[in-house]
């Protein structure tokens, strides 16, 4: 059975959202502080984590990048503030979708359903396209397709499923500009939506994994007011 983890202080809602995802056979798992449900993180196997903003403690923002720095679950985030700055500051964290607080249930299904169907479609894609995926060399870059990983001066480092395949994209068309339409489509397997944030929040995440200098990549470099191209002089 599917199984989802819901981690919001207000006890009420995660009950309501429970029986919400048990009508469509979804089980779910509770946690009422983001510590707690990074921790469950480590001890279960979710596909989807539906994150709080405002939980005291350890906030929702700081509790997704802590996630982020290891997992590629899908992460819908729900919050109270209906302010752009709140969603974009989600978004560029690493969540999936946000749902402003009070919202319906069939809005909530239908959030958490696209999720679910974007991850296993991913998650089917990256299955079909690692028996082929060769390793490339680039001057102070080794990208090993095999073990999801990249090589550097820093040494080894492993990538989130999502940043590889983004990183892998890019270099496979080295030197060639990519728009973000074209690098969203490649790797998310679905059309393009203005998805900016996700594109850029995993650019950076990748930036500062392998980069010398994040600020200045060496890689991955932004052509400004296009999208993104892999340095053609290394």
């Amino acid at each position: 059975m599917k199984k989802i983890l819901i981690a919001d202080d207000d006890k009420e809602l995660c009950k309501l959202l429970q029986i919400t995802l048990k009508s469509e056979n979804i089980d779910s798992k509770i946690c009422f502080s983001g510590i707690e449900a990074i921790n469950e993180l480590e001890k279960d196997e979710y596909i989807m984590l539906i994150l709080d903003v405002m939980m005291p403690g350890l906030d929702g923002f700081r509790t997704l990048e802590i996630v982020r720095e290891n997992s590629d679950i899908p992460v819908l985030m729900l919050t109270a503030k209906d302010d752009t700055s709140s969603k974009v500051k989600g978004l560029r964290l690493g969540a999936d979708d946000y749902i402003t607080k009070p919202f319906n249930t069939e809005e909530f299904l239908a959030r958490v359903d696209s999720l679910i169907r974007r991850y296993n479609m991913n998650n089917k894609q990256s299955k079909n396209t690692e028996d082929y995926r060769e390793s490339l060399y680039f001057e102070g870059l080794e990208i090993l397709p095999d073990e999801y990983s990249v090589k550097t001066d820093k040494g080894m480092i492993e990538l989130l499923p999502k940043e590889f395949d983004v990183l892998y994209f890019c270099a496979i068309n080295q030197g060639r500009i990519l728009t973000k339409k074209q690098i969203y489509e490649a790797v998310w397997n679905e059309s393009y939506a203005f998805d900016d944030n996700n594109i850029m929040s995993v650019i950076s995440r990748i930036r500062k994994k392998i980069e010398e200098d994040s600020s200045n990549p060496k890689y991955i470099q932004t052509v400004k007011g296009i999208g993104y191209r892999f340095n053609k002089g290394v």
